[in-house]
């Protein structure tokens, strides 16, 4: 065996160990280079300048050639009268050097991004909590059913055009509620074409759970909920007086 060459810190003599590797493999080299780094020990086997088998702890093949690339330091040997009969490598000497590249860019990659998480984390953690300070959201609705809403047995009450749509009401009350109106005031039509009664401007459904109320015009309608039981007239005439209040 020849004499080993140490101390090498990444390089050796000005060469990497990538660099004595791709050297050998244009001298046609035959026989073994060793490998050592601490306490961990690897062997690469050339035939004529192509490297055929590794072997690295556990690994072997190319797993291992790319696990001696990524010691940083260490020692090696050249060993030309070592061979072996087993061939676990069949990709060129250069597609192995680049790959074992790639992976190692590849890594250094995802350990500066991990960093840079650890690093934005700590910084988030650090920072003061600011207080709360945004005002809360105000509810908008339609000038009419803001009146309404004043009627004691009135629960909820929403404008929506002729499409079903709330005017100046976004929130989910305002849909459900919209919805229904739109049901009963179509409903309301259907039937009275088939009663021969002509346009119903108004109509009124009464469920366990709320009364329902539904008023027509030209270009809108009213769908006002109600707490069950309630004096339907009673609350009519409180929700006209709200509509058109006196002079």
């Amino acid at each position: 065996m020849a004499d080993k060459v140490s101390g090498f810190q990444g390089e050796i003599a000005g060469l990497s160990l990538a660099d004595v590797i791709q050297l050998k493999g244009h001298n046609k080299y035959c026989g073994c280079i060793t490998v050592e780094y601490r306490d961990q020990r690897g062997a690469i086997f050339f035939v004529d300048g192509e490297i055929i088998h590794a072997e690295q702890g556990s690994h072997s093949g190319e797993d291992a050639i790319y696990a001696i690339l990524k010691w940083p330091s260490g020692s090696f040997a050249l060993a030309p009268e070592m061979t072996t009969n087993v061939c676990t490598i069949h990709c060129s000497l250069n597609f192995l050097l680049l790959e074992a590249h790639r992976r190692m860019d590849e890594e250094a990659h995802e350990r500066e991004e991990s960093f840079k998480d650890v690093i934005e984390q700590s910084e988030r953690r650090q920072q003061p909590r600011q207080p709360d300070t945004a005002a809360p959201e105000q509810r908008t609705m339609s000038a009419a059913a803001a009146r309404i809403m004043g009627v004691s047995a009135v629960t909820y009450a929403v404008l929506l055009d002729k499409q079903g749509h709330p005017v100046q009401d976004n929130s989910q009350e305002a849909e459900s509620l919209a919805a229904k109106g739109l049901f009963l005031a179509q409903s309301s039509i259907n039937l009275g074409e088939l009663m021969g009664l002509g346009e119903l401007k108004s109509a009124v459904v009464q469920t366990d759970n709320f009364d329902l109320l539904m008023y027509d015009s030209r270009q809108h309608y009213l769908s006002i909920a109600i707490k069950p039981n309630s004096k339907l007239d009673g609350v009519e005439a409180e929700i006209k007086s709200a509509l058109v209040p006196a002079k």
